[in-house]
């Protein structure tokens, strides 16, 4: 018996691939047109091997006593494999791990071992095979998206921790929150927008890059309306005469990065406030954006 399922193993495990392969190409190549004649002619000559491996339990199983029931046992077996086959296709497209290339090729012929096993009439080989199709339906269905959705968050999070020296946040005004982050190789960015949406306008927006000068120093202004000043503590401060009001715009210096906050609707305490609240972003507050689908990468 185990020879036989051994012997089914390693024949569609040879086969399957080649004759898939086969009838994907010719199709691909010359429609579906090209690929009948593949399928028409590669099926017949897998049944027919497929049912040289039942010689072993000709007179074990049943359906094997002669060459038409070995072929119908060998046609069984074959929709039960590749039925089996498509369902780890489609635990593969959901980027369930599978091993590697040698070892998928490998599996392709575990399912039509598995649907071999429910033929033999022992009872403790169709318990082997009940189990083993028991922990591939766990595995498919579960265990394996579960972790494939684990590896992809660990994968995002690596991504967006590229540059940690520019990930940090400050505490949100009141009756605000963080709308949107950006993480990009050589920014990081935060606009902070009013909880309740509707007539309240308010927004600010905090940006983190790298420094490029020793010390803060006030750019050329273009407009007369506009004001900097740099502070003894080196803070830049720039006041910018708006319709309406004034924008005011806060440069700190957080270790080798600079730290801009920028709004024309919080005042200069509100905007100081957000500065003396800078903290590294932490795990759980980069889960968090990642959960509530906040934060997206940039060039």
């Amino acid at each position: 018996m185990v020879l036989h399922l051994l012997l089914v193993w390693m024949t569609t495990a040879a086969l399957m691939p080649a004759f898939g392969f086969m009838v994907l190409a010719s199709g691909w190549g010359g429609g579906l047109g090209a690929a009948v004649p593949v399928f028409v002619v590669g099926v017949p000559l897998l049944l027919c091997l497929l049912a040289m491996t039942a010689l072993p339990v000709r007179t074990i199983v049943p359906m094997c006593g002669s060459l038409p029931q070995r072929l119908g046992w060998a046609a069984l077996v074959f929709v039960l494999g590749t039925f089996g086959v498509l369902a780890g296709l489609a635990a593969y497209s959901r980027d369930v791990e599978l091993g590697s290339a040698s070892a998928r090729i490998t599996l392709t012929g575990l399912p039509y071992a598995l649907a071999a096993a429910f033929f033999i009439p022992d009872r403790w080989v169709r318990l082997g095979a009940v189990a083993v199709l028991g922990c591939g339906v766990v595995y498919g269905v579960f265990a394996g998206p579960a972790l494939a959705h684990q590896r992809q968050e660990e994968a995002e999070i690596a991504r967006y921790r590229q540059s940690p020296e520019l990930l940090y946040l400050g505490d949100s005004p009141p009756d605000m929150e963080i709308s949107r982050v950006r993480v990009g190789p050589n920014s990081f960015s935060v606009d902070y927008t009013p909880v309740r949406a509707g007539y309240d306008l308010r927004h600010v927006s905090l940006w983190v890059s790298r420094s490029v000068t020793p010390t803060l120093q006030c750019p050329e202004l273009a407009v007369k309306e506009m004001t900097c000043t740099v502070g003894k503590s080196g803070e830049m401060r720039i006041v910018a005469d708006i319709p309406g009001g004034s924008g005011v715009t806060l440069v700190r210096r957080q270790g080798d990065t600079e730290v801009t906050v920028t709004s024309a609707s919080l005042d200069e305490s509100a905007l100081r406030h957000l500065l003396n609240t800078l903290h590294p972003l932490s795990d759980a507050e980069l889960e968090t954006l990642m959960r509530d689908k906040k934060i997206e990468p940039t060039q």
